[in-house]
């Protein structure tokens, strides 16, 4: 009696009171056999993104990719040696089955540990979009993002160079060395550059000084001389804040003629005139600071400094000094130019689904931030008109449509001996229309071989492509 009274209390202490510990115990392989004992639960964009196979060995399914380079900044990978990222990470309880909301009757289900198929998760990616995105890029090093301003959703999101998601999905030798071929390239193919690699953003930041300047009253008049100087030395300093084109040297420019030629000593004025304090308030609308965006993704922490001089703000208001940003976070910008203010929080799923398709959890757009007002957009979106029409971003054009975009190219480097980014931001909806634009987009090439490295002549097309795709659905 002694002895069956001894084997229950170890077998009570064994299976409750020490099953976390041998739960998460690296000699512990059942976890891991029933993780691969059915087939993984899907990531969609109109059709499965994924799959599973069957393997044979003790991991009997193995995930696979659809067009897996062309969608890896949106699916991460689901490694059975390297774990899981991006939204195979996010939802890896969904789609294994292990999610408590796929449970039939919890109670049943947690006394038989039986496990559910695995749940689907649906993207707001558009394919069509995607593809665009990732053909504009080719074979230079960039990202684009690219959302859907009236709620938020991600159209596409792409990032080059890419990488097989799926050729690292097994154990076996291949994918093992494919794996230290990948850790090894110095041009990071498993950085998701679109959400978290962050860039100086150049000139495309002039968009957020002038809706902080046009907000803050400091402009009222888009046409109106401004009064910034010229040339305008920077406070405290004897150096001039120089301009890239002779257009720009002059006094008694407009905001509109300011931002149509790209004047880095107008803008870089009116950063100064603006104030630290609504400079940032401004930043922090379209994202920059948080470090908790989640899309659910976390994307990397976009930076306005929040402790300056006078001229590092200046400098800051032309997106230099230490201003940086993820494409996403400046497609947000102009995605709130576009919303008449609103900047709707990045969404990249659409709802959660069981494997029969009903519905687990279906998302809804939410505000991000109201940055300003509808008048404000109106003159911000005629500004960014101005530069497609009559500057800087003419590669941006579509027939039929009412495109707005800014350039930028941000020197970076030592002594700015770095090849420079070349940056497109931009939104676009058929002419005549009233209604929200359907996209707006941010385009950065960050290593090109091409003759003319600016984003007008870089990142504008590819700009213009993808809002192409949006706009002929």
């Amino acid at each position: 009696m002694l002895l069956i009274v001894a084997l229950a209390v170890q077998a009570t202490r064994v299976q409750v009171f020490q099953k976390q510990e041998l739960d998460h115990n690296s000699a512990n392989q059942r976890a891991v056999i029933q993780r691969y004992a059915q087939p993984r639960g899907n990531l969609i964009a109109g059709q499965p993104l994924t799959g599973s196979k069957a393997t044979g060995g003790r991991l009997a399914h193995q995930r696979t990719y659809t067009d897996g380079p062309l969608y890896a900044a949106v699916t991460g990978y689901s490694s059975q040696l390297y774990g899981n990222t991006q939204l195979e990470g996010v939802y890896d309880d969904l789609l294994t089955g292990t999610d408590p909301r796929l449970a039939g009757w919890a109670v049943w289900d947690a006394i038989t540990r039986q496990q559910q198929p695995g749940g689907d998760v649906v993207t707001t990616i558009d394919p069509a979009v995607q593809r665009a995105a990732m053909q504009g890029l080719g074979s230079q090093k960039g990202a684009v993002a690219a959302i859907e301003p009236a709620t938020g959703r991600i159209l596409a999101l792409a990032s080059t160079p890419s990488y097989d998601p799926g050729a690292i999905a097994g154990t076996g030798t291949a994918d093992q060395d494919t794996w230290k071929r990948l850790q090894a390239d110095p041009d990071q193919p498993m950085l998701n550059r679109a959400l978290r690699q962050i860039y100086p953003p150049g000139s495309t930041f002039k968009v957020v000084t002038a809706a902080a300047a046009l907000a803050a009253g400091v402009v009222t008049d888009i046409e109106s001389p401004t009064g910034a100087p010229y040339p305008y030395v920077m406070p405290g300093t004897t150096t001039p804040l120089t301009n890239d084109t002779s257009a720009c040297n002059q006094e008694g420019l407009s905001l509109d003629d300011a931002m149509t030629l790209s004047c880095n000593s107008v803008m870089g004025w009116l950063g100064v005139q603006t104030g630290l304090d609504r400079m940032t308030a401004m930043a922090k609308n379209f994202g920059f600071n948080d470090a908790k965006l989640d899309t659910p993704v976390r994307a990397a922490r976009s930076n306005f400094d929040t402790t300056m001089n006078a001229s590092q703000l200046a400098l800051s208001s032309i997106g230099q000094y230490d201003t940086a940003a993820t494409p996403l976070t400046m497609a947000m910008v102009a995605a709130g130019a576009a919303a008449d203010g609103q900047v709707m929080y990045p969404q990249l799923v659409d709802r959660l689904t069981k494997a029969d398709g009903s519905q687990v959890r279906l998302m809804h757009p939410v505000l991000y931030r109201q940055a300003f007002g509808p008048g404000v957009a109106q003159q911000l979106r005629r500004l960014m008109v101005d530069v497609v029409q009559n500057g800087t971003g003419g590669n941006a054009r579509i027939p039929g449509a009412e495109v707005g975009g800014k350039t930028g190219t941000a020197q970076h480097g030592v002594d700015n001996t770095g090849t420079p980014y070349a940056w497109f931001i931009a939104w676009a909806r058929p002419a005549g229309s009233t209604a929200t634009p359907p996209v707006a987009v941010a385009v950065v090439v960050a290593d090109s071989q091409a003759s003319d490295i600016t984003g007008g002549g870089l990142a504008a097309p590819i700009a213009k492509a993808v809002m192409q795709s949006v706009l002929d659905r």
